[in-house]
């Protein structure tokens, strides 16, 4: 993938540990296979939050990596509970109301 683009090596990768592997991110199997939607997500929400200052190539490179380094360390000390990545989690509790009327045989 060296030869790619940023943008074009960020449309190839797939999964956290892609990621983390491109941008030379340290991280712990372990937490990963736990947490790595999770990360992702968090990755994701940190690069829509914080703009790069600029479109210089390795600039944006340290950027993202900066990024996803936060996003995985979210993980490495806390929880995806704890941590509400994904509206299920944001929900204040955990039931839901359903009436008669949307109960359907």
């Amino acid at each position: 993938m060296d030869e790619l683009t940023l943008d074009e090596a960020m449309e190839e990768l797939s999964s956290a540990e892609d990621f983390l592997n491109y941008f030379g991110v340290a991280y712990d199997p372990a937490v990963v296979h736990v947490n790595r939607l999770h990360i992702l997500q968090r990755f994701h929400d940190y690069l829509a939050h914080n703009a790069p200052e600029t479109d210089d190539e390795d600039t944006v490179r340290a950027h993202n990596k900066r990024f996803l380094e936060l996003a995985y360390q979210d993980f490495t000390t806390s929880d995806a509970v704890t941590e509400k990545v994904f509206a299920v989690f944001k929900k204040a509790s955990g039931t839901a109301f359903v009436s008669l009327g949307d109960v359907k045989r």
